[in-house]
């Protein structure tokens, strides 16, 4: 549904919002079961699972090649893209830092994709700083 405001047409949902939902509700159904301090592939896995028991489509360690006047295979690997529209990059750390948001934006930028979403796993509570959203 779109609004009109000010003489410019608004989106009244999110891009992508249903998807970004279900990407959301899987994360904290896995981070829920296992809490923080496993390594990321284990969250990766986990999460895959979840994916396949929910039916959402997924393809996970995406290679990533980077454009130089040829497609170079620099040895880059989105960790999950789900039904071809969202980027998922998995973290543990201790923050979601800067540096992981270029990389993600970096991402969309080299697959043109519009959606990513950074999922923090080492963390108390994965909706409070776990979850970092963006859209180009």
């Amino acid at each position: 549904m779109n609004t009109h405001h000010g003489g410019t047409e608004i989106r009244s949902k999110l891009l992508h919002e249903h998807l970004t939902e279900q990407v959301i509700g899987s994360a904290i159904e896995v981070h829920r079961t296992l809490g923080p301090g496993l390594p990321e592939s284990a969250y990766e896995e986990c999460l895959c699972h979840a994916f396949h028991l929910r039916g959402i489509d997924f393809r996970r360690q995406v290679p990533l090649p980077v454009e130089y006047g040829v497609q170079l295979d620099c040895g880059y690997r989105i960790d999950i893209v789900v039904e071809d529209a969202a980027v998922l990059e998995l973290k543990c750390v201790e923050h979601v830092l800067p540096v992981h948001e270029a990389q993600l934006l970096t991402y969309l930028k080299l697959t043109g994709k519009r959606v990513g979403i950074i999922i923090n796993f080492h963390v108390a509570t994965l909706v409070r700083g776990g979850i970092v959203r963006k859209v180009i």
